[in-house]
């Protein structure tokens, strides 16, 4: 299971960026009440400096709580655009999964 998450949480990242623009550790907390998809911070801060230099996302700093800015993540075009042939290809993987997994026809 630790692979399939590592394999998907990028995606679960943009998507949830797609709905708004949020800060690090906002996401991670989002993550973790999903059912633990990601349970550390360092998990998620690694991974979106991967994404900004893959340009799937941008940054900007905004006033935060207190004296203290945050970093605030934004998905770019790019970024969309890898989101959505991740969603079509998810879908087809997903049922070709589905298919080993359940050959009855049967889910669970």
């Amino acid at each position: 299971m630790t692979e399939l998450r590592r394999g998907v949480v990028e995606y679960c990242v943009l998507a949830l960026l797609e709905v708004e623009d949020r800060y690090g550790f906002d996401l991670v907390r989002t993550m973790s009440a999903m059912g633990g998809l990601v349970t550390s911070q360092g998990t998620v801060y690694p991974l979106l400096n991967r994404l900004k230099e893959s340009r799937l996302v941008s940054t900007s700093w905004r006033p935060g709580t207190g004296d203290r800015a945050r970093k605030y993540y934004q998905l770019t075009a790019e970024g969309s655009l890898a989101l959505a042939r991740f969603r079509s290809e998810w879908r087809t993987f997903r049922e070709m999964v589905e298919l080993v997994l359940f050959p009855a026809g049967e889910l669970r």
